[in-house]
């Protein structure tokens, strides 16, 4: 049997339908793209939900989520806002609850901005961790009460290790790291990060999630591996080592081209 790691895919439910048969064959990871939406979490999502159980009935696979995220930071100073976010957290935590989804993707609060200035201050960066335990503290634990992981994604995070110290921060089993490799060559290229490979082996065993996708080093692309610039058998190799077990899933912009992208890596050698 290969040791190659396994490829899954985010997806919505129309590409599921699409891409049913190869997601099935190895009940690959899949990461369901229909929950992130406040129109979905404020109507009827459960129609939502169970549109999802018929489509993946017979599917034995690991199954995630992208939570919310449009509009809002975990970092809020506004306690109004942060009890807004917390709402949103537990709105797709219930989602996954009546999925049976074990893992929810939330976006990092570090900036480009807050690279550069959150250091200014001896006091700025502790601030910051505590509005995001305050906006949090409530949604871990009830992670932890359904059996479901929170991955913490890169956006524009320069510094891979500050999201490591605010997963820890935790001390929660329920908070882990997710990394998208099209945002952190984004950040290589255009603000100085380190490169891709880079923040795999610094996220180290924390590393549960990758939104595998590819890019230019300039905009947040969403290409099919293969059509950018990323270098892949690096950020495989980085990969290889950890006992972590991380969900591989493609996330590309174009679904319907989805399996372009998975044979560029399987037949580069470095997944399948």
């Amino acid at each position: 049997m290969s040791t190659l790691p396994l490829l899954g895919a985010a997806l919505t439910l129309r590409s599921v339908e699409q891409h049913r048969d190869w997601l099935f064959e190895q009940h690959r990871d899949l990461e369901l793209q229909e929950f992130h939406q406040a129109s979905v979490l404020d109507g009827d999502w459960r129609s939502v939900v169970d549109a999802c159980k018929r489509a993946l009935d017979g599917y034995h696979g690991r199954l995630s989520i992208h939570g919310p995220f449009w509009g809002f930071s975990m970092d809020s100073r506004d306690p109004l806002v942060r009890a807004v976010v917390t709402k949103r957290y537990l709105q797709g935590l219930e989602v996954c609850e009546a999925l049976g989804a074990t893992q929810m993707v939330i976006h990092s609060p570090f900036t480009t901005w807050s690279y550069n200035n959150l250091d200014m201050s001896a006091k700025a960066r502790a601030e910051m961790l505590g509005f995001c335990h305050q906006t949090l503290d409530s949604v871990v634990k009830r992670a932890e009460q359904i059996g479901c992981e929170l991955v913490i994604e890169n956006i524009e995070d320069i510094n891979p290790v500050d999201r490591l110290i605010l997963a820890q921060s935790f001390d929660s089993e329920a908070v882990r790291l997710s990394i998208d490799t099209g945002h952190a060559h984004y950040a290589h290229g255009t603000n100085g990060a380190p490169p891709v490979d880079y923040y795999v082996m610094l996220a180290g065993e924390a590393l549960k999630h990758v939104h595998l996708q590819d890019a230019d080093g300039y905009a947040d692309r969403h290409w099919q591996p293969g059509d950018g610039t990323v270098n892949w058998r690096a950020v495989f190799a980085a990969l290889a080592p950890l006992g972590s077990n991380p969900r591989l899933v493609l996330e590309v912009w174009d679904q319907t081209q989805l399996m372009r992208g998975v044979n560029y890596l399987t037949t580069l050698g470095v997944a399948r």
